[in-house]
């Protein structure tokens, strides 16, 4: 059967071309049975002579690829109408950061005391940034930071696994959470550029490090023809934001210590720190609240609206308020409310 790929560039056919002329015996038996030979990352040849295992194009090949498909994607993506928003007198930052989503995840009431699979997990959420959007009506918001990643899908794997090879209980195949989780962020952000610009913020995890890195991709390709949407979807593991005098951080939490993480922001955010006042890492990942200053940084970790599955309840982490939370910062004064919508 005929394989549909997006159109390549000139420069992707010329390396088309050569990969074909070098791995000459892939291409033609490609042909031969209607395969795609740009899509063939590794095989076994065998021929008159030789038995070869090989790996085709792996380092070009998967570029060549994705960035025709982000190109294809983009050029289909939404138009969205430029948004004019009121002037504030007295802005502030809204940021809002679903922690632990995990679609995909199955929890029984029967064996852990409570019911969660994936459309518990996105009816959450929305419900949750839709509260935290009525708790700060009183302030007046001109930008917002939406913090996505963070184990939003529970798998990483078509066997059900997490990056690291560890076996998950799960409801729907790894596609379908995917898509949820997909079409979850686009009525997300739909809902917020309604009140102010905002800027995406990607964190890769440990549950959903390849998925979640595409997803977030996906994403911004989504807007990529809306003026009131950034990113900052690339796949290094802290990102930081600066608003007056606010510096902001976020990171999954799975990687660099709490005690280490001041000091990478002194050194990765370097200009940024020399004009704060105010500063914050936000990390994720235990599913539980912690908070503490390291002298002029505040680390905190978020709560999960996540549900408990059988292995977090036969080793007792469990019992901990569900929340999706939200903080509000002040250009002058810092964070100056925080707001919890509980489970």
């Amino acid at each position: 059967m005929n394989t549909i790929r997006p159109r390549l560039t000139v420069e992707e056919n010329e390396w088309l071309l050569k990969f074909r002329e070098k791995n000459k015996g892939l291409s033609d038996e490609c042909d031969a049975v209607g395969i795609d030979v740009a899509s063939v990352k590794h095989y076994w040849y065998k021929g008159k002579h030789y038995s070869i295992n090989a790996n085709a194009g792996k380092e070009n090949g998967y570029d060549i690829i994705r960035n025709s498909l982000i190109d294809e994607i983009k050029q289909h993506a939404p138009k969205y109408p430029k948004i004019k928003y009121t002037d504030t007198k007295d802005g502030h930052l809204l940021l809002i950061s679903p922690a632990d989503i995990h679609v995909g995840k199955l929890c029984s009431a029967f064996e852990t005391g409570e019911d969660y699979n994936s459309q518990i997990a996105v009816t959450r959420v929305m419900d949750g940034v839709n509260g935290i959007l009525n708790k700060v009506k009183g302030f007046e918001i001109d930008k917002i930071v939406l913090v996505i990643g963070n184990d939003i899908l529970h798998v990483d794997t078509p066997k059900n696994t997490t990056t690291g090879n560890t076996h998950q209980d799960t409801d729907v195949m790894w596609y379908t959470a995917f898509l949820m989780a997909k079409k979850l962020y686009v009525q997300i952000i739909e809902l917020l550029m309604q009140v102010a610009p905002v800027h995406v913020m990607y964190n890769p995890s440990n549950h959903d490090y390849a998925h979640g890195f595409l997803l977030a991709d996906t994403i911004s390709s989504w807007f990529s023809k809306s003026e009131n949407i950034s990113f900052d979807v690339s796949i290094n593991h802290r990102k930081y934001y600066s608003y007056g005098k606010n510096l902001i951080g976020s990171t999954h939490g799975d990687g660099a210590k709490n005690t280490d993480l001041p000091l990478l922001m002194a050194h990765e955010a370097a200009e940024n720190w020399s004009n704060s006042v105010h500063r914050y890492i936000y990390t994720h990942h235990i599913h539980h609240k912690q908070s503490k200053d390291y002298m002029s940084v505040c680390v905190e970790a978020l709560r999960s609206p996540s549900g408990t599955d059988s292995w977090h309840h036969r080793n007792g982490y469990q019992h901990s308020p569900k929340a999706v939370e939200g903080f509000v910062h002040h250009k002058e004064y810092g964070q100056v409310a925080r707001i919890n919508h509980l489970f």
